[in-house]
């Protein structure tokens, strides 16, 4: 006897069709909580080796694989993409009920496999990693504010250091959000601030304060040290050191993390690849060993080419961008990195990046080289990771070369 239970799951409830040699039997709704999963439950231990299929719905689906991994339920947990293409011929009326008793149904058809069971700790380091990208994306909509309100009270505080930006710089602005307040302090008090916040010798803090001295004197503020916007200045300078500390415990925790998975040495051995891209791309791109090939990673992260002919018109190929945005976006700055410190840390990766410039027409040609670039890391991670081996350049020359 073979028994399958199609999920159709909702923010607040599910709708469950069990289908037995296939012929529906029984159909009821549940609850995304503990009574609604110790019902379906109940329903579940009435069969031996029920098969479980359900359709992946973000964090609603989360809570209800979450139950199924704690009593050991193996199960099928389709891509929305994927269900919507073998479900569509059957959907003449689209309802929660029918799509749970069509997904139960369709089971006899496809014979689905299995998901694979990742280790919880990489759901964890997914957590942290979208936690992470959210205080990026608060970082970045305060240093826009700062920027719009230092052009009222002190915009050449922005030439003060080589970027506008870093701990040092909010410092500053916290402690002297408009110009005029530079210029009651004297040479001294400012070197001697400036060396609160970091390890300047005496001769480069001093030449630091004469700069933010002469900054603050050639300064016209269009209001006075009572306004609002000074204050805004200091809450959003205050606000940026927060986030950037908070960042910085992100990293550490999903360092602790993932200490004992074998791929963080590994990906941290590929040049370009620092503690933080390393523990970012495990949480965004989870076991790699749960896809059977390179070509499924480059899938998973949406840089798989989409081809389009037809009679003689064949379209330019486009990366789907399907996948995952944000592992898509770690690995586009890793190709970046490892291009910057080329000199220092070569890499097979960078070498095709410099073929491929030099073979260019332009500027316009850099994003189907990076994009290359990444198949390229994805592959080679992929291999490493697989056979447990660091990243060696040597080995990735040509045997004339080496």
């Amino acid at each position: 006897m073979r028994v399958t239970f199609g999920i159709d799951v909702s923010k607040a409830t599910s709708e469950i069709a069990i289908v037995v040699n296939g012929q529906a039997v029984s159909h009821f709704k549940i609850t995304n909580n503990q009574p609604g999963f110790n019902k379906l439950q109940k329903s579940l231990n009435d069969f031996q080796n029920p098969e479980i299929v359900f359709e992946a719905t973000g964090l609603y689906s989360r809570r209800l694989r979450v139950f199924l991994d704690d009593y050991g339920y193996r199960y099928t947990q389709l891509n929305p993409l994927a269900s919507k293409k073998q479900l569509d011929r059957l959907r003449p009326n689209k309802t929660d009920k029918n799509d749970a008793l069509h997904l139960a149904e369709t089971q006899f058809e496809i014979r689905r496999a299995l998901t694979y069971q990742q280790d919880p700790i990489y759901q964890q380091l997914l957590d942290w990693s979208r936690f992470y990208d959210e205080i990026t994306c608060d970082s970045v909509a305060n240093k826009n504010r700062l920027h719009k309100a230092l052009q009222c009270t002190f915009p050449e505080a922005e030439g003060v250091l080589n970027s506008p930006t870093g701990h040092l710089y909010w410092h500053l602005l916290q402690a002297f959000p408009i110009a005029s307040m530079v210029r009651q302090s004297s040479s001294m008090e400012l070197s001697q601030h400036i060396r609160k916040f970091c390890q300047l010798s005496v001769p480069n803090s001093q030449a630091l304060a004469a700069r933010l001295r002469q900054l603050a004197s050639e300064s016209y503020p269009c209001v006075g040290e009572d306004s609002g916007v000074v204050m805004q200045v200091r809450y959003l300078a205050t606000e940026l050191l927060r986030l950037d500390d908070l960042k910085n415990d992100i990293i550490q925790k999903m360092a602790r993390l993932a200490q004992d998975l074998p791929e963080l040495a590994i990906l941290e051995s590929i040049p370009g690849i620092s503690v933080n891209t390393a523990v970012r791309l495990i949480g965004e791109l989870g076991d790699i060993r749960r896809f059977t090939s390179a070509n499924k990673l480059n899938a998973f992260v949406g840089i798989d080419l989409r081809h389009f002919e037809s009679g003689e018109y064949i379209a330019v190929d486009h990366i789907s961008k399907r996948g995952n945005p944000y592992a898509r976006k770690i690995l586009y700055r890793t190709i970046l990195n490892m291009m910057v410190s080329a000199r220092t840390k070569p890499s097979h990766i960078n070498d095709y990046c410099r073929e491929r410039k030099k073979q260019s027409s332009g500027k316009a040609d850099f994003k189907k080289i990076a994009m290359g670039a990444i198949s390229r890391l994805n592959r080679t991670i992929y291999h490493l990771i697989l056979n447990n081996q660091k990243y060696d350049y040597l080995k990735t020359r040509p045997k004339a070369e080496s």
